[in-house]
């Protein structure tokens, strides 16, 4: 359990964090916070501000807009993290990459590992690196065991893109980026992605790219 001056300052980062309306700030690639292994949740904040905190991120979550946010994404060395995806994409990309609605949920605590052998690659992007996207190969389902907001456990099997979406939020809160998981060769800007590489899959940016797919 952390000493009783770092719950201070961790939740008073929040309600700094929080004394500004509307979405809080993203924080981007090369902030060390978004490098460090986030402290476990054990009561720094209480209740009612754990409360405010996981709506603010949930307002800045849709803001950006995205379908996940870690703590550490908005400053705060926490291992908390929201998902959520109504997934409003055509049948092709659902079909292609398992990407099937997800209600809002918080993750407290969360671990996963991995089910099966079985990988899948795509392009993903991060809020905190704007403007571009690179395939990462990850586990195609995973195990999550969590905590909610309200300290039950969550203990459940995600597949397809809400498996990706589960790997990649918790490895932030490892201090590890999607980068750090993805094939260099097919980094893609936004403009790139859109011109060239919206298919369902990543096999023809690999092909002309010159990368592997598992």
């Amino acid at each position: 359990m952390g000493a009783p001056s770092e719950h201070a300052s961790l939740a008073e980062r929040v309600e700094e964090l929080l004394a500004a309306d509307g979405p809080l700030p993203i924080v981007a690639a090369g902030d060390p916070v978004l490098r460090r292994a986030a402290e476990p949740f054990d009561g720094q904040l209480e209740p009612a501000l754990l409360t405010r905190f996981v709506e603010a991120l949930r307002v800045t979550m849709h803001a950006a807009p995205g379908v996940g946010l870690a703590a550490p994404q908005v400053g705060v060395g926490l291992r908390i993290a929201v998902i959520e995806d109504p997934a409003p994409v055509p049948d092709e990309v659902r079909v292609a990459r398992g990407r099937v609605p997800q209600p809002f949920r918080v993750l407290v605590n969360p671990r996963y590992e991995p089910v099966g052998t079985s990988r899948a690659a795509f392009y993903e992007g991060c809020l905190s690196v704007p403007g571009w996207q690179a395939v990462v190969a990850r586990h195609a389902e995973v195990r999550l065991i969590a905590r909610d907001e309200r300290g039950r456990a969550v203990d459940e099997v995600f597949a397809g893109w809400p498996a990706r979406i589960v790997q990649h939020e918790t490895d932030h809160l490892d201090g590890t980026l999607y980068l750090d998981r993805a094939e260099l060769r097919s980094l893609a800007s936004g403009e790139a992605m859109a011109e060239l590489w919206a298919q369902p899959t990543p096999e023809r940016a690999a092909e002309a790219l010159g990368f592997d797919l598992p």
